[in-house]
């Protein structure tokens, strides 16, 4: 990007190499802040998206990444419920109403995301599948017949 400024890392080079992932990821993490985890990471939030979109393992991690900045927001709510604490470090008063739909607004999403995964499989696959088990159901039987001596 022709706007975007070269980002020193921690040793001073322009080049980040690949270190700054792991660091990225634990503040994403920990904050749920894509600008934050990429000032961590000492790279731009358009570097960290790019390689997002073409590196699948980090794009893996990532996810699992803000799935534990959920999971640390589930926790947060829980913990704030069990102790009566409803105000947040800078005197407000923490938003448990919209904690709990972004929670259950998660949660939603990855149920149905959970279930197209389970559907999303075309009728040649069904059929492909259908048809491996027939010819190893017909081997099976081809086989216990040989082995009693009977013609197949």
């Amino acid at each position: 990007m022709p706007d975007e400024k070269p980002v020193r890392s921690c040793s001073g080079t322009a080049n980040p190499g690949r270190h700054w992932r792991k660091r990225f990821l634990e503040t994403l993490a920990a904050t749920s802040d894509i600008e934050r985890a990429a000032s961590a990471a000492r790279v731009t939030v358009a570097r960290a998206q790019q390689v997002r979109r073409t590196d699948t393992g980090f794009a893996r991690d990532w996810q699992a990444a803000i799935a534990d900045g959920y999971l640390n927001l589930e926790i947060e709510v829980i913990r704030r419920l069990r102790e009566g604490d409803l105000m947040t470090a800078n005197g407000d008063k923490f938003d448990f109403a919209n904690a709990i739909r972004l929670l259950a607004a998660r949660r939603d999403r990855a149920a149905s995301a959970q279930h197209s995964q389970i559907r999303d499989v075309s009728a040649a696959e069904v059929r492909a599948s259908i048809d491996r088990k027939i010819e190893d159901i017909r081997r099976r039987v081809a086989r216990q017949k040989a082995a009693r001596g009977e013609e197949t």
